[in-house]
């Protein structure tokens, strides 16, 4: 493996660990702890749910000796779903500091209901959580803030992935 192929999967490999641990951390702060998450947060899960697949799969490629554009490509692909992310989650931070409105629907839900004691049963249970109150907070950021930050350098990483080792080619020469 040259030194080039190496460093992409050596990227991949650090983008695809920060990911999983970054959507560990989520279901354990749920799961383990009893932070319910809303409607943004369990928004800001997808693009770790498509994302690390296609790091996974450029990860793959770098390490069986596909082309070094299909790494690069496929990085470049997560990049941008973690862009996504950074979108997401900043807007999500926006909305707990109160910066700008969240969505009106942020909030719990039911099944279907076939009879007034079930749907009183429901309301009963239902416990509606706010996108706009932030449920914990370390060094002054929510769980909304620290996804903002790791999906940013998610994207940088994925992005330094995609256009590393690329250098102008010499006359004559082919660049794969």
């Amino acid at each position: 493996m040259n030194q080039t192929r190496l460093n992409t999967a050596s990227i991949a490999a650090l983008v695809f660990v920060l990911g999983l641990a970054a959507i560990a951390g989520a279901w354990v702060s749920q799961l383990v702890f009893g932070y319910v998450p809303c409607k943004l947060c369990l928004e800001q899960r997808i693009p770790y749910y498509v994302g690390l697949p296609v790091v996974l799969a450029a990860l793959v490629a770098a390490a069986v000796g596909a082309p070094a554009r299909l790494t690069r490509v496929l990085l470049g692909l997560a990049g941008l779903v973690f862009a996504a992310n950074v979108y997401l989650a900043s807007y999500h931070a926006g909305v707990e500091w109160r910066w700008w409105p969240g969505p009106v629907d942020c909030g719990g839900g039911g099944g279907p209901t076939t009879s007034t004691t079930d749907l009183m049963n429901q309301l009963n249970r239902v416990h509606v959580v706010s996108c706009t109150d932030a449920a914990f907070r370390f060094l002054g950021l929510s769980f909304a803030g620290w996804n903002a930050v790791v999906s940013l350098i998610l994207v940088i990483a994925s992005f330094v992935g995609a256009l590393g080792g690329r250098r102008a080619a010499k006359p004559g020469e082919h660049r794969a």
